[in-house]
């Protein structure tokens, strides 16, 4: 039986280890690794893997875009997301942009591979989503994240990542006149009135 190409993109080399260990003692062949997701890319594009195990926080492109931008070229690998952010709002991001499965890195690594069988056999792998209850009229953390669009999501995690206004702008390819617009309508929307509340937020829930 033919060997399952795959390639590892992961900006942590013990975690890379383990995933390479893990896979090949299950009769997977590695072809690639990388710790970032601009070169990853291109190794994917270039060996045409059946199978991509990648992080989200990776180097000049996150793992997010990366899935979106493969499969806008038709990769039609099994992708699943090893991540350590929070599966709330990361599995659901991961599974729109393509993935076929989404594992936590507070989990079993185990699962990397239950994860890559039920792509291989058509099926998604995303975890249960846990639904935040809030008290009385108040909206929970996850309501509020739900309010957010893709765009200001994106802008969300910059900022909460430490970026100023024009390092998102550049990053993002927008005017800093509208990353500045994004983040008045993420105060808004969240009811922070001070850039440390939505810090503080961005930190509590893992994103």
């Amino acid at each position: 039986m033919a060997l399952i190409r795959s390639i590892i993109i992961d900006d942590h080399p013990l975690i890379r280890l383990a995933v390479r260990t893990l896979l090949e003692k299950d009769q997977f062949s590695i072809v690639a690794e990388s710790d970032d997701g601009l070169e990853g890319q291109k190794l994917v594009e270039l060996h045409n893997p059946d199978v991509l195990v990648i992080d989200i926080d990776i180097a000049r492109i996150d793992g997010i875009e990366v899935v979106k931008h493969l499969r806008r070229r038709d990769f039609s690998g099994v992708i699943v997301v090893l991540s350590a952010k929070n599966p709330d709002y990361y599995a659901p991001l991961s599974a729109s942009a393509g993935a076929n499965g989404f594992v936590s890195k507070d989990k079993n690594l185990q699962e990397v591979i239950s994860a890559i069988n039920a792509g291989i056999n058509g099926y998604s792998y995303f975890p249960l989503i846990k639904r935040q209850v809030g008290e009385g009229s108040e909206l929970s953390d996850q309501q509020k994240i739900a309010m957010l669009s893709t765009q200001e999501f994106r802008v969300f995690q910059l900022l909460v990542d430490g970026l100023q206004n024009t390092e998102v702008a550049l990053k993002m390819n927008l005017s800093t006149k509208t990353v500045a617009t994004y983040k008045c309508r993420l105060m808004e929307k969240l009811k922070f009135k001070t850039v440390k509340q939505l810090y503080e937020f961005g930190q509590r829930n893992s994103l």
